[in-house]
């Protein structure tokens, strides 16, 4: 499926705008890649200009942040406590920028967007005792 990220076609008023541009490809979207909890596997997705993106599609691994000690540690995710994206994500432990998942190491915060950088980076915020 194709999400087109074209103009509106009504004006604010209720007019319709006439458009003159037809669809491009490069307008074109894509589905969010929605990485879950699991055997680390990913994607490489071609973008504009040569790049690409690594696109994460399941992961258990994290790399945590101990803002106390300065140090960064890989850690095993078990599960998603928290989702402020979408309620329902936790229930299908689904990871995106902002989760609270529940590490090895303690609970943990995601800081970056799994989907669009290929690793899952995260601050603790409980200990684990």
């Amino acid at each position: 499926m194709v999400v087109n990220q074209q103009k509106s076609k009504r004006k604010s008023t209720g007019g319709r705008f006439k458009h003159i541009k037809t669809k491009r490809l490069n307008r074109f979207g894509s589905l969010p890649s929605l990485t879950k909890v699991g055997k680390v596997k990913s994607k490489v997705i071609k973008t504009k200009g040569g790049n690409f993106k690594i696109r994460l599609q399941d992961s258990d691994i994290a790399n945590v942040l101990d803002k106390k000690k300065g140090k960064h540690q890989k850690s095993k995710i078990l599960s998603v406590i928290e989702n402020p994206a979408n309620r329902h994500y936790v229930r299908r432990n689904i990871i995106t920028k902002g989760t609270v998942v529940k590490t090895e190491l303690g609970n943990a915060r995601v800081t970056n967007r799994p989907g669009q950088e290929g690793c899952i980076n995260a601050v603790l915020i409980e200990k684990k005792e």
